[in-house]
């Protein structure tokens, strides 16, 4: 009789369309679920899955077999629980450039969602997000995309960036572009400085902090000027783009890694990605 990991396995490497991400998203290895996808096709009498160097795909008989093995997880989900709900940890990931001065608001939804289940929350850059759950310490992340590494995931919305600055900020006449801004390696430094670039726009950095906390703090002091999300800027901090002639910023697309599937995770991802700007 086919094991439960294997069928999970199975299901995974069906929607995620790669035995690598398959095997991130449950802390293994790629040998490890295709060993238990040969054993389960063995067992049934059927080739699920067609592999090539490029794709992942299923064949006929994995394209009927894959509704019955997800209301099998689902069935042996309800039978593990038949004693009442437990506790369930999700290790949930969101870049800071998404959350910030609401962060308290979002922890509130999230606790409140569903009380059975914890949430394990981190907060960082979008890189260190998208590593940790490539490396399985994650079921949830949520970043921006910066570049073209993975063009995969959901995209759950659309930020758009602004330069924000104090109210009353003012620049020294002929002087450089004082910045609020993130230490290398940074998706967003990279944005800025290359819009700047494009309009050959000397500037220097006045304040360096991780964590868009710290740089929006910056900015409400008066330090310097942040680029960051418009509905992430402290209060006191206005678009001085026009003010200022600085060139645009691009927007960036939100995009939602997970391999959780089931309706309790579904539910949470939800309400994290409620208040993200469909475009």
């Amino acid at each position: 009789m086919p094991d439960i990991d294997a069928i999970q396995a199975f299901v995974l490497v069906a929607e995620l369309k790669s035995f690598t991400r398959a095997a991130d998203a449950i802390g293994g290895t790629q040998a490890a679920i295709s060993l238990k996808i040969k054993r389960l096709e063995e067992s049934l009498g059927r080739k699920l899955l067609e592999r090539t160097p490029r794709r992942v795909t299923l064949s006929a008989h994995g394209q009927m077999f894959l509704a019955s093995a997800r209301r099998l997880l689902d069935n042996y989900q309800d039978a593990m629980n038949c004693f009442g709900p437990q506790k369930r940890t999700l290790r949930v990931g969101v870049s800071h450039h998404i959350v910030g001065a609401d962060l308290s608001l979002w922890l509130r939804r999230l606790a409140t969602t569903d009380p059975d289940v914890i949430v394990a929350f981190s907060l960082g850059t979008s890189r260190d997000m998208l590593m940790n759950y490539e490396q399985g310490k994650l079921d949830v992340a949520m970043i921006l995309r910066h570049d073209n590494r993975r063009q995969d995931g959901e995209v759950v919305g659309i930020e758009r960036f602004g330069w924000m600055a104090s109210h009353d900020f003012e620049l020294r006449q002929g002087g450089a572009l004082p910045l609020a801004i993130q230490p290398e390696p940074c998706g967003m430094r990279s944005m800025v400085m290359a819009a700047l670039a494009e309009q050959n726009r000397a500037w220097e950095e006045a304040f360096v902090g991780s964590g868009i906390l710290a740089i929006g703090a910056a900015v409400v002091a008066g330090i310097g000027i942040g680029a960051m999300v418009g509905r992430m800027a402290p209060s006191g901090c206005v678009d001085v783009e026009q003010r200022f002639d600085l060139p645009p910023l691009p927007s960036r697309e939100v995009v939602l890694y997970t391999a959780q599937r089931d309706s309790q995770a579904q539910a949470l991802i939800r309400t994290l990605s409620a208040d993200i700007p469909a475009d």
